[in-house]
């Protein structure tokens, strides 16, 4: 066994632990920096709802991991399998040990297929597809529908992109308009939520978007179960199951649903559109960074503006596993990326104040159908928060056609050459 020393370790190459490094370097580049990660290739994300609605090609969303880890970092191609926080030291699972003075911890987020019965033998064939898994995927099940219940869902765990299970709703209805199989088709949107969106004015303008496509929609419906042979999807209704004013949104007759009790229920399906459960990775749940028990068990235990972890005071967290009440994307990763660094160069320089900069950002491209994007960005407390700019020559409240430009062709080059390369 080997022990390597590295003054910054970074746990995770993707799009926090690029973005970080990346700025780091760019403000100081005698900084001996590791970036601990196993994959080969790195994927934009984002356009994989393009993807699954077959306007963007997915080989453009892939890149060789080697070509984006920043000149003058080190990258420690391996698995990490333990974290001992007490002792500065990692173990990663070819048998070497890393220790270092300062960690970031940001290997993004997992799924966890076996977290719904049925979903591991499933996903993937009987017309059950994800934008998580495979896109390319769910574009042929999209393409090749002909009619019947077109589901789609979500798991009640947090996920990234919180917003991708409706994105790819509204682009799959405007296909089965163009394919002529919408007038035989009901579109139903079943989420554990309470609302379609937190944050006005988005959540207006999405229940403008769900009547002009005649959307049902059920809330506080949690999938529990799914038989993909027999195409169907099984839920229990957490709340408000007496209360179809609370639960439902222009309900349809003619689903088929069988009703089980109460607070059970099955919907049949031709499609299913789904997001699976997701997690911290399980190293970081079983370790001492992560909270150890309430709502936020197994995820990152770091102070939400500053993103220091609150018990060890040379760690710290952002991205997809850290437990901070905003949307995990991107563009939250955008903001938080530059509170730690500074608050790194705080701590190297023996300051005892950190950055409390952020302030929960985050953004949800929401696209609603070819050609029309909607812009929400909000911040904690789900308070609008878009950028004063931009608003001032165009109302991203609103579907435009601009924010699709924006959507298809800005945030990739904003994500390949400039946040990545630590610019923004």
């Amino acid at each position: 066994m080997n022990t390597k020393h590295h003054q910054i370790v970074i746990i995770g190459a993707g799009t926090a632990g690029i973005t970080v490094a990346a700025q780091l370097l760019k403000k100081d580049k005698s900084l001996d920096v590791a970036l601990i990660d196993p994959a080969s290739k790195h994927y934009y994300q984002p356009a994989w709802t393009l993807v699954g609605a077959g306007t963007f090609n997915y080989k453009k969303t892939e890149r060789d991991m080697a070509g984006l880890i920043p000149s003058g970092a080190t990258w420690i191609q391996d698995y990490v399998d333990d974290i001992d926080p007490d002792n500065n030291k990692i173990s990663v699972r070819k048998g070497d040990e890393i220790t270092y003075d300062f960690l970031v911890a940001c290997p993004g987020i997992q799924l966890d297929h076996d977290g719904i019965p049925g979903l591991k033998e499933t996903l993937g064939k009987n017309d059950v597809c994800s934008n998580y898994t495979d896109p390319e995927h769910t574009w042929e099940v999209i393409k090749n529908f002909k009619g019947g219940n077109a589901l789609f869902t979500q798991p009640a765990t947090p996920i990234k992109c919180g917003g991708a299970p409706q994105k790819i709703m509204y682009l799959a209805d405007d296909y089965f308009q163009k394919s002529g199989a919408k007038d035989k088709t009901n579109v139903i949107f079943a989420t554990p939520g309470s609302v379609i969106f937190g944050t006005e004015p988005f959540k207006s303008t999405l229940q403008k978007v769900l009547e002009r496509k005649d959307i049902s929609v059920k809330y506080f419906h949690k999938l529990t179960k799914i038989d993909g042979p027999n195409k169907k999807a099984y839920y229990t209704i957490t709340k408000f199951h007496d209360d179809p004013n609370r639960l439902y949104y222009n309900p349809k007759k003619n689903l088929g649903e069988e009703i089980i009790s109460e607070t059970e229920v099955v919907i049949p399906f031709d499609m299913v559109h789904l997001a699976p459960p997701q997690s911290a990775p399980d190293f970081i749940k079983k370790s001492k960074l992560a909270h150890q028990d309430g709502p936020s068990k197994g995820w990152l235990n770091v102070n939400k503006h500053t993103l220091q972890h609150t018990v060890y005071s040379n760690v710290f967290g952002l991205g997809d596993s850290a437990a901070l009440p905003t949307a995990k994307t991107g563009a939250a990763i955008r903001k938080q990326a530059p509170v730690v660094v500074e608050n790194l160069f705080r701590l190297m320089n023996k300051e005892s104040s950190m950055d409390e900069g952020y302030q929960g950002y985050s953004s949800c491209p929401l696209v609603t159908g070819y050609g029309k994007m909607v812009l929400a960005e909000f911040k904690y407390d789900n308070i609008r928060d878009s950028d004063p700019l931009i608003t001032t020559f165009i109302d991203t409240g609103k579907e435009s056609y601009l924010m699709w430009l924006l959507k298809k062709y800005g945030l990739p080059f904003l994500y390949w050459e400039l946040m990545l390369k630590g610019r923004a």
